[in-house]
């Protein structure tokens, strides 16, 4: 795969990111079938592969159960080899989802994720929306912090992962990266996925897949086609499935 950059910074990222719900958690979660959760060698084998095989981003959040912990003891002493991505915003115990964004919530989120990942900085802190996405940027404390952060160096970019497009456009206003679906059925996000292309910010495409209901291949194709685009997250727990979808790049 030829790395992209992320919008107008020097970071480059591989077409196909990894998306790692799936090695965390198990609980309310969409895909069709249901799958039970990795052990960590399993876990430390598909990463192995997925970097042997060009894959250099690797997303995660705190509402992804235990995957941040998994993914900072896969990635230990290659940071430098990968690109990664976390949240802030939303956490997942004991069944229930939980939004928070004040200030120490936020603050308190960046640090834990850190330390789990067993790093000093990643490269993209998103805010982890509930979907009231226009409210969450104008009436909380997150924005703010998530710019306070950047410039105390613990992430080198910051982004939003909404589910409106009106709420992506808002955070053009701020924000290095957003992170929107986008898929053959759902293109309500083009309009501002263009608009982040002319304005130099990076767009990481979630959900392209519509979680597994899409022919893999031609959903592949459909989102990277599309110049302004980045990163397309896929999440899978087998490396040839993964390998399918890395040959679908190429094609």
């Amino acid at each position: 795969m030829t790395p992209r950059l992320i919008g107008k910074s020097s970071i480059l990222i591989s077409p196909i990111g990894f998306g790692s719900f799936k090695i965390g958690r198990n609980q309310k979660a969409k895909y069709p079938t249901s799958y039970d959760l990795p052990t960590d060698q399993e876990v430390a084998d598909l990463v192995d592969g997925l970097l042997e095989s060009g894959v250099t981003y690797f997303d995660t959040a705190p509402a992804y159960g235990i995957s941040e912990q998994r993914l900072g003891q896969a990635l230990a002493g290659r940071r430098t080899d990968c690109v990664v991505s976390t949240k802030v915003g939303e956490t997942f115990d004991d069944g229930v989802s939980t939004y928070e964004f004040s200030r120490d919530a936020v603050t308190n989120s960046i640090t834990r994720s850190l330390t789990n990942l067993q790093t000093d900085a990643v490269d993209i802190v998103f805010v982890h929306s509930n979907g009231d996405d226009l409210y969450i940027q104008q009436n909380t404390d997150v924005v703010d912090c998530l710019l306070k952060a950047r410039d105390a160096g613990q992430t080198t970019m910051i982004g939003f992962s909404g589910k409106t497009a009106e709420g992506a456009r808002a955070a053009l206003e701020w924000a290095d990266a957003i992170m929107v679906e986008y898929h053959i059925d759902d293109t309500s996000h083009a309009d501002v996925i263009a608009a982040a292309g002319e304005q130099g910010v990076g767009v990481i495409v979630k959900k392209g897949l519509a979680s597994g209901h899409l022919s893999a291949a031609e959903a592949i194709r459909f989102v990277l086609s599309n110049p302004a685009v980045s990163s397309l997250i896929v999440g899978s727990l087998n490396l040839e499935h993964m390998q399918q979808n890395i040959a679908a790049v190429q094609c």
